[in-house]
């Protein structure tokens, strides 16, 4: 199993930048890659950004890129995700999920984080 506890979200103005933090524990061996989902209300969850565990690889969803970063740093077993320029379509609870070796599929989750931007 592995653990993952996100930190970091708030209330926001536009523009303004804002880091979450993910810190995973347990069987992290396991998995290949880090990914941080989003799902705002009434709607579904969807992919924000991911990166390989060694964080050469790194992909975004088409709306963030250009504002948000992920990265990995491996000797603390944590992945961030800088947000920038934050839009209030922005808002959301922020996921940070592992992606499990076994099926490549993000079968680890955290419990979520809120992150709030007003206009």
């Amino acid at each position: 199993q592995v653990q993952l506890v996100e930190s970091g979200g708030g209330l926001v103005q536009a523009g303004d930048s804002l880091r979450l933090s993910c810190a995973a524990s347990g069987r992290t061996f396991s998995t290949d890659a880090m990914g941080w989902f989003r799902q705002a209300p009434g709607k579904e969850r969807e992919f924000v950004a991911g990166a390989s565990r060694s964080g050469e690889t790194t992909y975004y969803a088409d709306s963030v890129k250009g504002r948000f970063t992920i990265s990995i740093d491996n000797a603390k077993n944590t992945v961030y995700l800088q947000m920038n320029s934050l839009k209030p379509e922005d808002t959301a609870t922020y996921y940070c999920a592992a992606r499990y070796i076994a099926t490549s599929r993000y079968d680890y989750w955290g419990q979520g984080t809120q992150v709030t931007v007003s206009s």
